[in-house]
């Protein structure tokens, strides 16, 4: 039974993702710098509600605990998600952003290239390293950030590469579109509409809703990440996107029209968001054509499933 530590394990994408490796029974460790929160918000409780496994360790306060605990269970795979995200709020205080994003990060790396039991690290990044693009893009795109938070992405991707190409450190990065499904906190922009739909609450749409996404469910972006963790090349970064475009506005529509609310009942149109960027386009060709990976929840389908939650 393989070990696998599972950093920002509170985080959705953690959450769920540990959900997916305990049912291809996986010995999981899960680490977080919070506290659990509501089960509502912790996939994997739903159905392994005995999972003991849960370290409450902070990257940049207890790194040596971290570390600490890391040489002791010798795990093979580490996926990491935790990172400082919230964008708006980098812009407030962006040294708190770049330590955990850049400093803390490459500390990590940096005592990591010393465990020789680690088969893979799976890096999960952002395409916000890439700022606004107008077409789909690949893996090689040069970085162009607009936020403190992406400039810090950016920077832990780089520092991240630069000890793979040194000592050939066994990583892999993935980089997701816009990731939802059950279990999602209700900030971000699918669950909040969703929510503010069935209890008749307004809210604000940045910049009318104007920006271009894909989204992806969570169940196929497990799917490629463990893919991913097991057989990727080392030093390869791999896309994990649908090649379906939507407008937020037209988001918001179909969520609205599934659940059989009126869009200008509860949407306020406000100010677009300092330094958002207009559209991610990922082509995640390069996973498909190696792995044969493929999405298999349609937007529509997704959305109902998370309705129903």
């Amino acid at each position: 039974m393989a070990k696998v530590f599972v950093l920002g394990s509170n985080s959705f994408s953690g959450a769920s993702y540990i959900k997916y490796l305990l049912d291809h029974d996986y010995d999981v460790t899960a680490i977080s710098r919070s506290s659990l929160p509501d089960i509502a918000y912790l996939p994997y409780l739903w159905r392994y509600s005995d999972f003991s496994k849960f370290k409450q360790l902070d990257l940049n306060k207890d790194f040596n605990d971290l570390c600490h605990l890391i040489k002791r269970e010798k795990p093979n795979y580490i996926v990491n998600y935790a990172a400082q995200s919230m964008v708006g709020q980098s812009w407030d205080f962006p040294q708190d952003w770049f330590m955990t994003n850049t400093v803390s990060l490459t500390n990590l790396i940096k005592f990591l290239t010393g465990c020789d039991f680690l088969d893979r690290y799976i890096h999960v990044t952002t395409p916000e390293v890439y700022g606004s693009n107008s077409d789909f893009i690949h893996e090689d795109t040069p970085f162009n950030p607009s936020t403190p938070y992406s400039v810090s992405r950016a920077a832990g991707d780089m520092s991240l590469l630069a000890y793979y190409h040194a000592y050939q450190f066994p990583m892999v990065m993935t980089r997701a579109a816009n990731v939802y499904g059950e279990g999602q906190p209700l900030y971000r922009i699918i669950p909040r509409t969703i929510w503010s739909g069935l209890n008749q609450e307004t809210f604000d749409l940045h910049g009318g809703g104007l920006s271009e996404r894909s989204f992806i469910h969570i169940d196929d972006v497990n799917a490629a990440t463990h893919i991913l963790m097991r057989h990727a090349t080392h030093g390869e970064c791999y896309h994990i996107s649908t090649n379906e475009i939507i407008t937020i506005k037209d988001l918001v529509t179909m969520i609205l029209d599934i659940i059989n609310v009126d869009f200008d009942s509860i949407v306020n149109i406000s100010q677009e968001r300092l330094g958002k960027d207009q559209a991610y386009k990922l082509s995640s060709k390069k996973l498909r054509n190696h792995f044969k990976w493929q999405d298999n929840i349609s937007l529509k389908t997704g959305i109902e499933r998370t309705i129903t939650w």
